[in-house]
């Protein structure tokens, strides 16, 4: 059986004595470790004898990047002086995530960096970090909720819509959303996602495949949220066909479920073998976009991006149904995500870890809490930001410290002043954890302009 061959079958067949053979097994042990040997040690020999052919091969393409232009593993260390960067709101963030974009910039990588002014400690990069970086990705630059994002949907309907039917509302928030890791919708969809190459071509995907699909339409635990709510539209855009006013919208925050977080954990484990830093910065490892696993990444980061969307789009699909409307406007933006930008006259990779991207005229969401006030922005192109924005208001204590210090009929007495119907939902979300969004704002006046602002009424959270 496959998972009884040895280095020196592989030998045998020509490899040469050195990574490759490591490299081969390593594979063979992931993916193939269930077929006969026979088999396995054929297509190996193939692989020997024109390595060319295999390169970016779901299994075989890192055994024959490995015998063509081996991947160097070295040890790195953090340079003396710092990319430039600027931070935002500076007086508003704690010294320890200003300290984590002090580290990520001295990386040997680093181009340049910002800090949002919702900012707080992470892991990696600070949540609100933003990092170019020369050829390479950072999984944890990233983040593990791959591709987490907002997504904005305004229906031509008055705010008064909402009066007298709180409870149909909340029953179609009750019934049509799905929460946490173990709800899922009984009615599976279909989606053209699930058609993409990468699926069959990638084998961590392949086995991710059954996973989301049955997570399709869901929304993860921790802050994600389904909202409805009101949009007053101050200054709204010609081609959204809507006048300014006030509107009944939904509001979705959530990210790539599973299928993300096993791509951040199985890649981030690649970057920190391939690429060995000091202990306080080892969740800054970074993968070589020349290099197989970096290309791989890519592509998976990619489609979990696109699935984050899917699911987004699958939730109002079916809230719009339930209402028996039409979606007028739709707004969304990534906010855990890298892209390839032009940075100082050459192309980067842009990681923004809970920023949104705010080039000019880019629409995106910038949350507040369950009490405070959402906003709708157009980037202005700040260079200094990296063309980014805040992703929400920001954390001002840690989920542990809210247990801990925030009862649950506190909580309950912030909603009810506010006028909020909550379901599900629990004290490290409560509305005192988060930083003041009106302070935020004022403080990114330079990086966004404001076109409107979304007031929540009737929030779904996770229990």
């Amino acid at each position: 059986m496959g998972n009884k061959l040895s280095g020196k079958d592989l030998i045998k067949v020509g490899f040469p004595k050195n990574n490759a053979i490591n490299i081969a097994l390593g594979q063979i042990h992931r993916y193939r470790k269930k077929e006969k040997k026979e088999t396995i040690l054929a297509e190996a020999k193939e692989v020997m004898q024109s390595p060319e052919k295999y390169i970016g091969h779901g299994i075989w393409g890192k055994v024959a990047e490995g015998l063509i232009r081996p991947v160097e593993v070295k040890r790195h260390q953090l340079m003396n002086n710092r990319a430039p960067f600027s931070i935002f709101g500076e007086n508003e963030i704690d010294e320890l995530a200003k300290y984590q974009l002090y580290d990520s910039l001295k990386l040997p990588i680093a181009v340049a960096g910002a800090l949002m002014p919702d900012a707080h400690a992470g892991y990696g990069l600070p949540i609100g970090g933003v990092l170019a970086t020369d050829n390479a990705v950072i999984p944890y630059g990233v983040g593990v909720d791959i591709g987490c994002r907002m997504s904005l949907s305004i229906f031509d309907l008055p705010a008064s819509y909402l009066k007298g039917r709180d409870h149909q509302l909340t029953s179609f928030l009750s019934d049509h959303t799905k929460f946490g890791m173990y709800e899922t919708h009984a009615q599976k969809v279909d989606h053209p996602i699930f058609e993409r190459s990468e699926f069959q071509d990638i084998p961590l995907l392949k086995s991710l495949l059954s996973k989301a699909y049955k997570q399709l339409g869901s929304s993860g635990g921790g802050n994600h949220f389904v909202e409805f709510g009101v949009v007053e539209l101050t200054a709204p855009r010609k081609d959204w066909n809507l006048e300014p006013g006030t509107y009944l919208a939904v509001l979705s925050h959530s990210g790539s479920r599973g299928l993300g977080a096993n791509i951040a954990k199985h890649y981030t484990y690649l970057a920190k073998k391939q690429c060995p830093l000091p202990n306080n910065v080892q969740h800054l490892a970074w993968l070589d976009l020349s290099t197989h696993d970096g290309q791989e990444y890519w592509l998976a980061m990619n489609l979990a991006g696109d699935y984050a969307k899917a699911c987004h789009d699958d939730i109002h699909r079916r809230l719009a149904k339930a209402l028996g409307k039409r979606i007028a406007v739709t707004i969304e933006n990534h906010h855990n995500f890298a892209w390839k930008e032009i940075v100082h006259g050459k192309e980067c990779i842009v990681h923004r870890k809970g920023a949104t991207p705010a080039g000019v005229g880019e629409l995106g969401i910038i949350p507040g809490s369950m009490t405070a006030p959402g906003f709708i922005v157009e980037g202005l192109g700040n260079e200094a930001s990296l063309n980014s924005a805040s992703h929400g208001a920001g954390r001002l204590f840690s989920r542990a410290h809210c247990k801990q210090t925030i009862s649950k009929s506190a909580m309950t007495e912030q909603l009810k002043k506010a006028g909020i119907q909550l379901i599900g939902g629990s004290v490290d979300e409560a509305p005192m954890a988060y930083k003041d969004i009106e302070k935020v704002m004022n403080n990114q006046q330079e990086l966004v302009n404001v076109l409107g602002r979304f007031t929540p009424k009737i929030v779904r959270m996770d229990k």
